[in-house]
């Protein structure tokens, strides 16, 4: 018996865990087509000789929802080595107070009773609050995708939505809980990591925030490249088909039918094609009959330097923020004048401190992230300006003489992302706006065609490694069960 034929375009996270979850089928054959030479899409390396660190995405989140994933396609937790970041990070201030967040109740309430006594009492309402609400959400919005639109307007999901107060913003959420706009800062900054501007992101992304206490961040050794790796061992050993520096041209299609596609001048039947790139810039590779053509509003863009150090800074924790002086005039410079910002808040990284794979012995590795806009309308000729301000900002507030410390440095910004195809330049997809959330993001079946799907940051239910990792989940219950919800697929239907 012949198999199926599936052709996956594009080896990001979403397509390769789309592949390991259909991989099990034996009856079905696996080919994954990626343009660049790397697999991982975001997921992957900065390298420097002996140095390494992740080129993208750096804080583990929602664990279990990962490895529950993982095992769903077959592979074991001990195959991913992690260690918990607790404290989970420092975020500091302009007016040199230092919060430092943990995981456990008690300790945090301690650190808020040192630091914003007073607000203790807010912060156990959050968790209260939230712990319901993260339930409810992951059932109703995470856990089933929306193909038939219909179901997103339900009784229950309405109501849920109001209980999630969708119609606020996460910033004003956070501002029932703490009175001191510090906090309300720290518990809303999580946005960034989707890409979202406080302001703008729904407050049922206040989950976020929630989820750090609640589920805690986590270190992958090796660095979250590492988890690309290791599902690519296991494909590979599987039979799937992985052919890097293969662009795809064209998905060709008769009627309402998608039957094939062009990689470097060559047509490959298939019976199912999974789009996996940054799904604005894939829509052009759909005839243009069945394009949708819509314009989406980008997520955020990153400055990003990649730096090797001839030593590691003893900071107790791997992830710190540093917040600017006015962090509303940072994120409307970079979500609506769209100008590279004079005082930014930033993040860094430096996992060299439990991890010495990074380097060699006795030097270390450091990454710093700047919000940026996207889009081409942005003037980039100040950029070495602002990169030399947060050197600056980073020697006087967290690692001193740094730049003497650098022995080699990479910048990367949204002007790369976006040649190598993240639309706009925005590193996590489409923004996460109301009007580009759950039902009114893309969905795993997109374009009124049979046979022609789509995974990653930018389709429900959006951004965030473990997010896109439940969207290859959706999209594979779909192809095997004909299911799109996760309670269906429990009882087997």
């Amino acid at each position: 018996m012949n198999k199926k034929q599936t052709v996956i375009v594009g080896g990001g996270i979403g397509g390769l865990v789309t592949a390991l979850l259909l991989s099990k089928d034996k009856d079905r054959q696996i080919t994954i087509f990626e343009k660049e030479d790397h697999l991982g899409g975001r997921l992957t390396y900065e390298r420097h000789g002996e140095y390494k660190i992740d080129q993208g995405p750096t804080i583990v989140l929602l664990p279990d929802m990962l490895f529950d994933i993982l095992e769903e396609g077959g592979m074991d937790r001990s195959q991913f080595p992690v260690v918990n970041c607790n404290p989970l990070y420092d975020v500091h201030f302009t007016d040199g107070t230092t919060f430092t967040k943990y995981s456990e109740r008690n300790k945090q309430k301690e650190e808020l009773a040192e630091k914003f006594p007073g607000q203790e009492q807010g912060f156990d309402h959050f968790l209260a609050d939230m712990k319901v609400r993260f339930l409810q959400g992951k059932a109703q919005f995470l856990e089933q995708s929306f193909v038939d639109k219909l179901t997103f307007f339900s009784g229950k999901n309405l109501k849920t939505l109001i209980r999630l107060r969708a119609y606020q913003n996460v910033k004003r959420m956070m501002r029932r809980y703490f009175s001191d706009e510090r906090l309300v800062e720290a518990y809303s900054l999580q946005t960034l990591y989707i890409g979202g501007h406080p302001q703008q992101s729904p407050a049922m992304y206040s989950l976020v925030s929630y989820s750090e206490h609640e589920h805690g961040i986590w270190y992958l050794k090796g660095g979250y490249a590492h988890l690309v790796e290791i599902i690519v061992e296991e494909l590979t050993r599987r039979g799937v088909i992985i052919e890097v520096g293969a662009k795809v041209e064209q998905v060709h299609t008769d009627q309402d039918v998608a039957h094939s596609i062009t990689a470097d001048g060559t047509i490959h039947k298939a019976d199912d094609i999974i789009l996996n790139g940054d799904f604005p810039t894939m829509d052009r590779l759909v005839p243009s009959e069945h394009r949708l053509n819509k314009k989406y509003v980008p997520s955020s863009g990153c400055l990003l330097l990649y730096m090797g150090l001839d030593k590691n800074y003893p900071n107790h924790s791997i992830h710190q923020f540093f917040m600017s002086s006015d962090f509303d005039t940072h994120m409307k410079q970079v979500f609506e004048t769209k100008e590279l910002p004079n005082d930014p808040s930033f993040y860094t990284f430096h996992p060299s401190l439990v991890d010495d794979s990074l380097a060699p012995e006795g030097k270390g590795v450091l990454y710093t992230l700047i919000p940026v806009p996207a889009g081409e309308q942005v003037d980039w000729s100040a950029k070495e300006d602002l990169i030399e301000y947060v050197i600056d900002q980073m020697e006087k507030r967290g690692f001193p003489d740094l730049r003497n410390q650098i022995n080699w440095m990479s910048v990367r910004t949204p002007e790369q992302a976006q040649k190598e195809g993240l639309y706009a330049g925005g590193s996590f997809g489409i923004a996460p706006t109301l009007f580009q959330s759950g039902v009114f993001r893309p969905q795993l079946s997109p374009y009124p065609l049979k046979n022609l799907y789509a995974v990653g940051a930018s389709i429900h239910p959006g951004g965030g490694v473990p997010i896109v990792m439940q969207g290859a989940k959706l999209l594979a219950n779909h192809l095997q069960y004909g299911v799109t919800e996760r309670h269906n697929y429990k009882r087997g239907v």
